[in-house]
């Protein structure tokens, strides 16, 4: 298990909105670090035993932040990142399992619209398949139309859940972060 050491002060002062974000920087570092020393390697593999090292809190909350980094940047980000997590089955699993961790409904439900409407319109489902573009959204007006609304609510849900997250961190605070003193 990978535990974020930080000091009883430095915890303190950290503002509460910042503390799901604290605990996921440390842990996407660690892994970007693993998958850059095994240039040559198999990166499904390094991401599993990554995986696998976390705890269940510890999953729900890089799945959520892997996602949400992406996907906030802007819309077309929004939809590529969506396609493209969609075609790897078990991250988008894995991305769901989180939010439901969380208990986030909202969130939740955000992600199987957003797998309705990309699967409606014929969107790959494995990377062997994934041919997606960012362009591709300003071809498709009733794709974008549907993209459009879904990002709307992706910006109004996920200030809601990232104070989910932050929550249930504060309040399981072992299960991310060893205080030091």
């Amino acid at each position: 298990m990978i535990i974020i050491k930080m000091t009883n002060h430095d915890f303190d002062l950290l503002p509460y909105q910042d503390v799901s974000l604290k605990c996921f920087n440390p842990l996407i570092k660690i892994y970007k670090s693993r998958v850059t020393e095994a240039a040559n390697g198999n990166h499904t593999v390094i991401k599993e035993n990554f995986y696998k090292e976390l705890n269940e809190g510890q999953r729900a909350l890089f799945m959520f932040y892997t996602f949400y980094n992406h996907a906030c940047k802007s819309i077309l980000e929004f939809y590529w990142w969506s396609a493209y997590f969609m075609a790897q089955p078990k991250s988008w699993s894995a991305i769901k399992a989180g939010v439901k961790f969380f208990d986030d409904e909202a969130f939740l439900r955000l992600l199987e619209d957003i797998e309705l409407e990309l699967k409606r319109h014929h969107h790959p489902v494995t990377l062997e398949q994934f041919h997606v573009t960012r362009d591709d959204l300003g071809r498709n007006q009733q794709l974008k139309s549907a993209i459009d609304s879904l990002y709307i609510s992706f910006e109004k849900t996920s200030p809601l859940s990232i104070n989910k997250i932050n929550n249930y961190i504060e309040q399981n605070i072992q299960q991310f972060i060893s205080i030091q003193n």
